[in-house]
């Protein structure tokens, strides 16, 4: 399910980066699809609301994506972080002291 979930997100999200790349920018720097001297099927207001109508409609669709899959992936039983369990600390062996040796003798 999180497979299929996941690459609906991503193909959304590929449409949604071509659908924004289309418009026509403010300044006109990259606006690939704009211009109304084409003279196409649409108008450049016609089309300028329909890539609007379209980036709202991906982009709720690109939320609610990413929404379905936070939710899919906190159900997992797996521990979710290392602060969950307590830490564990190992008390040193306690040992007697060791015996000095015998002193090296310099022949």
């Amino acid at each position: 399910m999180e497979t299929i979930l996941l690459v609906i997100h991503v193909i959304i999200a590929v449409f949604l980066i071509g659908v924004v790349l289309l418009q026509r920018s403010e300044g006109g720097a990259l606006g690939i699809g704009g211009g109304g001297g084409t003279g196409g099927l649409m108008t450049g207001r016609g089309a300028a609301n329909l890539l609007t109508r379209t980036t709202a409609i991906l982009a709720a669709a690109f939320m609610g994506t990413s929404i379905l899959l936070a939710i899919l992936s906190g159900s997992h039983s797996a521990p979710t972080s290392i602060l969950d369990e307590p830490a564990k600390v190992e008390e040193p062996a306690k040992t007697a002291p060791a015996e000095p040796s015998a002193p090296l003798s310099n022949n």
